[in-house]
């Protein structure tokens, strides 16, 4: 390990002392707190969400009281760690104490490499991508799926040049993961909230925008007709639970969960709820009985139809 890591963890371990949250500290105080920022239709904004559905029921399934604590993408982290921090070498920096206020993240949140310096993720809860989506009437061109992920994104960024995409610090659509001004492209730093990026750009406030997949099928559902999707920007990626780095049981615990509400349906039938359209983009990420495959290609070719019609 990297003697930078090593004093990361230190220091991390340093910050976290004065709240201990492991799973006996969680069921001592009797409540489960998931952080969580709204977006798409993980957390709703208004009580509901695929992972406030999720978080629910895992503190039932501890036996403690739910607790949801609204952040957003630029604390999110610091208020499961507890510290302040600084990505801007490869090697994330605490910089500061920050207000320690949940035991948990989920919102949908992205496996990358510099969140992983800080958090520990749960197993894989969804599947993702970050695509490029244009208004129907802009000339960027859907391209023509190839089998080949490193072809297709290539596609893609040969229409970048000259175009304003928006973009946004400290999440998967980060400018700096994706070299969108290597492309060509005019990066735009997005101010608002990730559910907000898709209207922007229907209002022409840039050409395009780099979105992931859970805020794309959302957007479909929503403005079909009014946009279309060009095409992906990164590779297949994965979402997960967030956890602090000294709460490996708390982890461990919700790792087995999620494995009995897998096996048993459960968690299938909450994504169904919120995400029907998702078996049909990745089936091979979930185990599909046939009524639900038939469902999700049903809502999938709808949403597809909405794109087509213009």
């Amino acid at each position: 390990m990297k003697a930078g890591c090593v004093s990361l963890m230190i220091l991390l371990s340093i910050s976290m002392c004065v709240w201990a949250g492991d799973l006996d500290s969680v069921r001592e105080a009797g409540v489960l707190r998931h952080i969580g920022v709204p977006y798409a239709n993980f957390v709703t904004g208004t009580g509901g969400g695929l992972d406030v559905e999720l978080m629910q029921r895992f503190a039932q399934h501890l036996g403690v009281r739910y607790e949801y604590v609204e952040a957003n993408w630029g604390n999110v982290i610091q208020s499961l760690i507890g510290s302040e921090f600084d990505r801007s070498e490869p090697n994330v920096a605490l910089v500061g104490d920050y207000p320690m206020r949940g035991d948990v993240i989920a919102n949908g949140l992205t496996f990358l490499s510099w969140r992983d310096q800080l958090v520990d993720y749960s197993t894989p809860t969804f599947p993702t991508q970050v695509w490029l989506v244009a208004a129907a009437d802009s000339e960027l061109t859907p391209i023509e799926p190839s089998g080949d992920v490193n072809a297709d994104i290539a596609a893609v960024r040969a229409q970048l040049a000259d175009r304003r995409v928006l973009c946004k610090s400290n999440t998967c659509l980060d400018p700096s993961l994706h070299d969108l001004a290597g492309a060509g492209a005019e990066p735009v730093d997005f101010e608002g909230g990730l559910n907000d990026m898709v209207p922007a750009v229907l209002l022409g406030e840039a050409e395009a925008t780099i979105i992931d997949v859970p805020d794309a099928l959302v957007a479909l559902e929503r403005w079909g007709g009014r946009m279309k999707i060009i095409g992906p920007i990164s590779q297949p990626q994965v979402m997960g639970v967030g956890f602090r780095p000294d709460c490996p049981q708390l982890r461990q615990e919700f790792n087995e969960f999620l494995d009995e509400i897998w096996a048993d349906g459960t968690y299938l039938e909450l994504v169904q709820e919120y995400y029907p359209a998702v078996f049909h983009y990745y089936p091979e990420f979930f185990a599909l009985d046939e009524d639900m495959s038939e469902t999700s290609v049903e809502c999938a070719n709808e949403c597809e139809n909405g794109v087509q019609a213009q």
